[in-house]
């Protein structure tokens, strides 16, 4: 994959070379009347690759105006704080239940060392915080101008809470974060994006059917680049998130343990997969799937609370 990809009416993806490998983590650059919009930063580690990515483009930093991120998660969002610097007309736009954490990123940066442990700060990069006048939260159905058509944002919680969807009303491209799933080239279909702490599959089933309702074309997944979009392709991932629910459900009514679990996730994929390695776990384990829907079903009542 190149750095820079036409997609079309002057879009772009860039592709951040995450962990040194290309295809896991896109960033999507759009033309807006006065400059530049972007979608998703990746994580600081990836921010010179991104800057490269701009100059492939031909876009100097001072024109890009607008910097939109799906949620806050690290490999998302981590980098907007280093890019104040960098970018220094841009405006940055998160939910607002996620911007108290990219004011003071603490809580995020001390989670990522208790789940990564010393690689954290490689993989991910220094956390800084955002400006808090160049910061703007977002609830959900703002629009904002595109050169041709409009940016469209939706509010789509069940990944998180804080996460949100932008819509691209000329190509009826949507630029869908994590809400639609993980989808790395070569795959046939999305595979479940259902991390911990707040993964939540009836408000994912709800944002699913508003994403729908717009009859987007093609998403263009953060991990990774564009697909067809589809109704079929909708369901089928409805399909596999109550699946994978299954499965989670079935394995910690044998064993509540966390490995046990994901490797029961692992097992399930593997019989249906395509051929060649399943590199989407190096952005979404089966591990937090697990933790992920493991919570989720104790805190629905379908599982027992951890015994004490």
């Amino acid at each position: 994959m190149a750095l820079l990809t036409e997609l079309g009416e002057d879009r772009f993806l860039l592709d951040l070379s995450f962990r040194e490998t290309e295809g896991l983590i896109a960033s999507y650059l759009l033309p807006l009347p006065d400059g530049w919009g972007i979608v998703e930063t990746g994580p600081t580690s990836c921010r010179e690759r991104l800057l490269a990515g701009l100059a492939r483009a031909g876009v100097a930093p001072g024109e890009v105006r607008r910097v939109f991120v799906t949620h806050i998660h690290l490999d998302h969002a981590g980098g907007l704080g280093a890019l104040a610097g960098e970018l220094p007309n841009a405006r940055f736009y998160a939910h607002r239940v996620g911007v108290p954490h990219l004011l003071d990123p603490a809580r995020l940066a001390a989670s990522a060392r208790r789940a990564w442990g010393p690689a954290a700060d490689a993989l991910w990069g220094a956390l800084r915080p955002v400006p808090p006048d160049r910061l703007t939260p977002l609830d959900g159905g703002e629009q904002f101008p595109l050169r041709r058509g409009r940016l469209e944002v939706l509010a789509t919680p069940g990944h998180a809470p804080h996460h949100l969807a932008f819509f691209d009303s000329a190509r009826a491209a949507l630029m869908a974060g994590d809400a639609a799933g993980v989808r790395l080239p070569g795959a046939a279909r999305a595979r479940p994006a259902v991390p911990p702490p707040d993964t939540d599959l009836e408000k994912l089933f709800d944002s699913l059917a508003r994403m729908e309702a717009l009859h987007p074309t093609e998403i263009l997944y953060t991990h990774f680049g564009p697909a067809p979009a589809s109704a079929a392709a909708f369901e089928e991932y409805r399909d596999d998130l109550r699946a994978w629910k299954e499965v989670v459900l079935r394995a910690a009514r044998e064993r509540p343990e966390i490995d046990f679990i994901a490797d029961r996730l692992r097992a399930f994929e593997a019989e249906r997969a395509e051929a060649g390695p399943d590199r989407s776990t190096l952005v979404s384990g089966y591990d937090l799937a697990a933790q992920g829907l493991l919570r989720y079903l104790r805190t629905h009542g379908e599982l027992p609370p951890p015994a004490r």
